[in-house]
């Protein structure tokens, strides 16, 4: 056994879990870009064999669709939509619906990450101008993202790399998880619509940011170019990353926005944090590490390649490193013909119990706590749990039915 290998490993893996090294000003990313320069400098991993280690296709399809993502925000299209939504004659509860389903649905063609970074202080904006209570309705953007997001392959970051390492269809996948995604939707409007009941309206003290303006050539263009890629993920052959490097190639050919704003859009972070789990993840598999920890958990009757097994563990482990470490870990034991939709779904369900278990859970809270709106892990856990344990329960019914 590589004993720095482990060490490293050990190191990254639990400033997964912590979201930092105590005494250090490291987060998750800069705790995975370290374990891989430590690797390389250990010469445990060639510099070459750290590159070849980087799966590019999901790079590339994540980069691809950020810039796609970016699009929509730079063309106002998301303050469009707010708008029109809170300007519509509706009842708070009717609001939230109205939100939950446009938040869904964006979330599971577009990088839902940069979505709810673009949402946030929107939304903030319109509670404010509405008298509303700010907090159902960004837990319902949170949650909603979520959810919808388990949709598709490309929804979001463990998806795109689930779909890519396990060549899965686009279409049959959307098949497979679509219907426990809408269900979820439904149950998170009906657990916050009863948690918030009679507390809709409450006065806001917030900061206010003058949300982007609305262009309406560059929205077009925006849901032209993503209605011309879903038609090709769900009825061609092609590669999903060639499809989606094109269509951020021709958004950035443009007369107007300037490529540095668009690319300011892009989740730097999120792609730095992928390409140093890949290096430490495959320097943890070529030292036979791995193997040895599966086989171990094979002989005290955990067998990961078991679905029921892999279910319960991407669960646990989603909230304990996050989501996107759990699935890399997780990856190599996906053989079963259903391991696809158990690790996107549960994986991604899981990551609203709390909320350091999904990114767009610390983006909405982060955002709102620089715009002056609080909100607490009791919160947040009040809504998460039972919409966590309501979701996975309608997964798990789902996969057993069509086992």
């Amino acid at each position: 056994m590589d004993t720095t290998v482990l060490l490293i490993f050990i190191f990254v893996y639990t400033g997964m879990i912590l979201g930092r090294i105590p005494g250090l000003a490291l987060d998750r990313t800069g705790v995975a870009l370290l374990g891989a320069i430590a690797l390389i400098a250990f010469d445990r991993v060639t510099p070459e064999d750290a590159i070849a280690s980087i799966d590019v296709p999901t790079m590339a399809l994540l980069f691809g669709l950020m810039v796609v993502s970016a699009q929509f925000r730079l063309g106002g299209a998301y303050t469009k939509i707010v708008r029109r939504l809170t300007a519509a004659k509706l009842s708070p509860p009717l609001l939230l619906g109205g939100l939950i389903l446009v938040s869904g649905v964006l979330s599971a063609v577009l990088a839902h990450d940069i979505f709810v970074l673009a949402m946030t202080p929107i939304l903030i904006e319109a509670c404010a101008r509405k008298g509303l209570e700010p907090l159902p309705y960004l837990l319902g953007l949170a949650a909603s993202a979520n959810v919808g997001s388990a949709a598709t392959l490309i929804g979001n970051p463990q998806l795109m790399l689930i779909g890519q390492t396990l060549h899965l269809s686009f279409s049959h996948y959307l098949w497979q998880a679509g219907i426990p995604s809408l269900i979820g939707m439904a149950i998170v409007w009906g657990v916050i619509s009863w948690m918030y009941r009679g507390r809709w309206r409450a006065p806001v003290h917030a900061v206010l940011v003058e949300p982007q303006p609305y262009n309406r050539w560059q929205t077009s263009k925006a849901v032209l170019t993503t209605s011309i890629l879903m038609s090709l993920f769900l009825f061609t052959p092609w590669p999903r990353d060639i499809l989606a490097v094109t269509a951020a190639g021709v958004l950035l050919a443009s007369r107007k926005l300037t490529s540095r704003s668009m690319l300011g859009q892009v989740d730097w972070q999120l792609l730095v944090l992928f390409a140093g789990l890949f290096i430490v993840n495959h320097a943890l598999s070529a030292s036979g590490i791995l193997q040895t920890m599966v086989t171990f958990l094979q002989t005290q009757g955990m067998d990961l390649h078991q679905p029921v097994t892999l279910f319960m563990t991407v669960v646990v482990l989603s909230n304990v490193v996050s989501n996107v470490p759990s699935t890399m870990l997780l990856l190599p034991s996906a053989t079963h013909p259903l391991a696809g939709p158990i690790l996107g779904m549960a994986g991604t369900f899981a990551g609203n119990l709390f909320i350091v278990g999904s990114i767009a859970n610390i983006i909405v809270v982060e955002q709102a706590r620089l715009l002056n709106v609080r909100i607490t892990w009791r919160d947040h856990a009040r809504v998460g749990i039972p919409v966590t344990v309501g979701c996975l329960t309608v997964a798990a019914l789902w996969l057993w039915m069509i086992a």
